[in-house]
């Protein structure tokens, strides 16, 4: 059975987690999956994940946000707007590259459908290449699978592994795909919870750490199969897309300074921003209302100082680090398109060297 990291009594860095160690940690942020796996007519690992801010009222109540690409070979829709904003005005999806356009399309589909939109609807949409274990080119995904993954968004513990979008995705040489997790800070006598969630399929072996100790080099080739011997030019995975998420009353350059933090937990895992990596972080805060439809023309907002927000780095770091770790450990053995395979990172090695060389 695949475990989380802190149940293999793993734990990153010393602040306090959520209830539930997800980004639905964050009250209002519900977490859905649909995953799509078959074999006949074409070969399907695939799915999609929805994030979706203020129990689904973001389409109307907007939030803070903002973005970093800390290397920009891939794609996230709505990232404009959102520059010249500063808001986030739909839920966030997460797929595979090839199907990004049709879920952002069914994405506004679904704001029409519901009444959930102003006069029109940029919403977001992100991806990460899943070709090497599913046929990227069949095109598997439908509007009916986005609108599935919306109604099945829920607070509480979140699937990780190989669901959603994260189902054909391949991180350090194992199988990756969806991993979460949160920290709870207080600032002057205030909780504040931040949490991520990632879509990761990126990063090499031998720079894989776990807390620092150089697992990858230690769990090599030898013992577990690389997904590919020499994979033909382009094909190999390396993206991650990155969601931080917190309560705190932060304004747009405020989520923008998150988001880039998120750098820091990717880097700690040992993520260096290959060329050829989609590395997208965004961070929305939920402190604020932004109704839509105003009933007058004056916000009244609420901001943390600039200097009160360490607290929210650490957090962000951690949440980001621990959350790329339980992609990892969660996600199981897959084999997919043409016979290949993306191996777990097997838990007794992981625990074993963990033991050894952790000296604190």
């Amino acid at each position: 059975m695949r475990k989380r990291l802190r149940e293999l009594g793993i734990e990153i860095g010393t602040l306090p987690t959520g209830k539930y160690n997800a980004i639905t940690d964050v009250a209002g942020v519900l977490v859905g999956h649909r995953t799509v796996i078959y074999d006949e007519p074409r070969v399907a690992r695939t799915g999609v994940t929805m994030i979706v801010p203020r129990n689904n009222e973001i389409w109307h109540n907007y939030a803070f946000a903002a973005y970093h690409s800390f290397n920009g070979n891939g794609g996230m829709t709505g990232l404009p707007w959102m520059d010249e904003s500063g808001m986030l005005g739909s839920a966030i999806a997460i797929t595979n590259t090839h199907q990004m356009g049709v879920v952002r399309d069914a994405m506004v589909a679904y704001s029409v459908e519901n009444d959930y939109k102003d006069a029109f609807i940029l919403p977001v949409a992100s991806e990460t290449y899943d070709g090497w274990l599913n046929d990227i080119d069949a095109f598997h995904l439908t509007k009916e699978h986005v609108d599935e993954a919306i109604a099945n968004s829920v607070s509480g513990p979140v699937e990780e592994g190989n669901v959603g979008g994260g189902t054909g995705m391949i991180c350090h040489d194992f199988k990756g795909g969806i991993g979460t997790s949160s920290r709870v800070v207080e600032i002057e006598g205030e909780q504040y919870t931040v949490g991520a969630l990632v879509q990761a399929n990126h990063g090499d072996r031998e720079l894989l750490r776990v807390d620092g100790i150089p697992v990858g080099r230690m769990i090599g080739a030898d013992k577990v199969p690389l997904p590919w011997i020499t994979p033909p030019q382009g094909t190999r995975t390396s993206s991650i897309i990155i969601i931080v998420a917190t309560d705190a009353p932060l304004l747009p350059v405020q989520c923008k300074r998150l988001a880039q933090r998120a750098t820091i937990g990717y880097a700690r895992v040992g993520g260096t921003g290959h060329n050829g990596s989609g590395d997208i972080f965004l961070a929305f805060a939920t402190g604020n209302d932004l109704p839509a439809r105003p009933r007058t023309q004056l916000r009244s907002l609420r901001m943390l100082r600039h200097q009160q927000l360490n607290p929210l780095f650490n957090a962000t770091a951690d949440a980001v680090e621990e959350s790329i770790l339980n992609a990892i450990t969660t996600a199981e053995t897959m084999t997919g398109y043409m016979g290949r395979t993306a191996y777990g990172i097997p838990l007794d090695q992981l625990e074993e060297i963990m033991k050894i060389h952790r000296k604190w």
